[in-house]
């Protein structure tokens, strides 16, 4: 089980040289990267090698992924990363219908193809909006996974949570498809408004003893990665959410 740290939970806090020697001093290994760090590849590979840090997964936006798939492999060989990530969609570029969702799913298992040729393995990451069901009463992230079917899955377990979604009912029918978890935790109602909600991991309301198990017993996620998307305080994240991470 290999324990990661997402970065652009501490896109707020640059610079990037004492944000890598923050993470290594609070004893992190390793790191996944997102848009906001590629632009010297070669320099912010540099600092990872001064911080003893590793970089086995990232985060490529589609447009780069399916355009410039030379400079995003470029980006993912300079660093690292094994395995490369698909993180979003813009809200005006999502899908309103099922055909729309079964065309992007058909995209991303196109980029994965090339991904898979290219050495590398590829995955979709989720938030809320692919739960909210279409109007027929489909789900877009239950249209990507069996339309796309080769590609994994990084699952933001939180977000799903704030999709209205049960968790365990998704890892328990896509468990082989989850080679990465996203690790965050939501702050109980009321609290941390100025974090957008969110908590440090083990903080909060989210089951992450019984979610680690869930997914630990499907045996394919191998890969876990500490998030949180407005921390006040970089350190106090960090620290705690390894913290609590390490004693579930």
């Amino acid at each position: 089980m290999t324990v990661s740290f997402q970065l652009f939970s501490a896109r707020n806090f640059q610079p990037w040289e004492d944000v890598l020697k923050l993470l290594a001093d609070q004893g992190y290994k390793n790191i996944e990267g997102f848009g906001g760090v590629y632009e010297d590849p070669k320099a912010f590979r540099a600092l990872m090698d001064q911080n003893g840090l590793s970089m086995p997964s990232g985060h490529f936006a589609i447009d780069m992924l399916e355009n410039d798939f030379a400079k995003a492999t470029g980006i993912a060989t300079t660093l690292g990363v094994k395995t490369m990530i698909c993180p979003f969609l813009l809200p005006d570029a999502r899908p309103a219908d099922r055909a729309g969702w079964v065309e992007f799913a058909h995209r991303l298992a196109a980029v994965g193809e090339k991904c898979a040729s290219a050495g590398f393995k590829f995955a979709w990451h989720n938030h809320d909006f692919e739960f909210k069901a279409l109007a027929d009463g489909t789900i877009p992230q239950e249209i990507i996974l069996e339309h796309a079917p080769d590609i994994g899955w990084e699952m933001d377990v939180a977000w799903v949570v704030r999709g209205g979604a049960d968790p365990f009912a998704w890892i328990e029918r896509f468990g082989p498809r989850i080679w990465v978890a996203h690790v965050k935790d939501i702050a109980p109602e009321g609290e941390c408004k100025d974090e957008d909600g969110w908590a440090d991991v083990g903080e909060g309301v989210m089951k992450w003893g019984e979610l680690l198990a869930a997914l630990k017993a499907q045996g394919q996620t191998r890969l876990f990665v500490m998030e949180h998307d407005k921390p006040a305080d970089l350190a106090r994240f960090a620290r705690r959410s390894l913290q609590n991470f390490n004693q579930l």
